[in-house]
């Protein structure tokens, strides 16, 4: 089964830019009026590329064969039987194929989501006398338990580490990892240089 993880945060924002961005072209074209408007266009555009790049492409996907790990300008698939160790602090990172390392861009933990976390993997404290706690259904103190402490970088690096595990009790062959430049990234920053081009030969 494939699961994607992604900053939920960065992904929204990204797609909530790109929207503002198309009803700004729209109005770009609709009046344009020379040399301005391409510089604006050229604005745009580059600053689109850098939220693709950095806020929307990046993603964390567990596919059937392997591990799947895409960052700004690189894509990263690694077997599962080749994931050696995964340890989590403020990003996952995973050694694959005896030394290589690969960091994974999403999802992040920042300090005040993992104190936060620790917070929440605390006991409980009863400041009243008559104070009453809220009884949770077995599905819910079973997540809570789950959950403890935990982040959602965490939760995550265990998946990995639980596959990785299942292929090598499968005995898997491990296999090579897979290294391949981002060519939707790529291809985001030519489009962003014509348009820095375009708005200088534009009178």
């Amino acid at each position: 089964m494939k699961q994607v993880y992604r900053s939920k945060t960065a992904f929204v924002f990204g797609w909530v830019w790109v929207v503002f961005v198309a009803a700004n072209v729209v109005d770009l074209v609709l009046r344009y009026s020379g040399q301005s408007s391409m510089v604006a266009l050229a604005v745009l555009g580059t600053l689109t590329a850098v939220v693709y790049v950095v806020a929307i492409r990046p993603a964390t996907v567990l596919t059937e064969p392997g591990l799947l790990g895409r960052t700004p300008l690189r894509t990263t698939f690694v077997p599962w039987a080749s994931v050696d160790d995964v340890s989590v602090s403020h990003s996952i990172n995973v050694t694959h194929s005896g030394e290589q390392l690969l960091h994974l861009w999403t999802p992040m933990t920042s300090a005040r989501e993992r104190a936060k976390a620790q917070r929440r993997g605390a006991a409980p404290t009863r400041r009243g006398r008559f104070q009453t706690e809220p009884t949770l259904t077995r599905g819910e103190q079973a997540a809570a338990e789950a959950m403890a402490g935990k982040t959602h970088a965490d939760w995550v690096g265990e998946q990995i580490t639980d596959r990785a595990e299942q292929a090598k009790f499968r005995k898997e062959e491990p296999g090579p990892a897979r290294v391949t430049w981002a060519y939707d990234s790529i291809a985001a920053f030519v489009v962003a240089l014509a348009l820095i081009v375009a708005a200088y030969v534009v009178d």
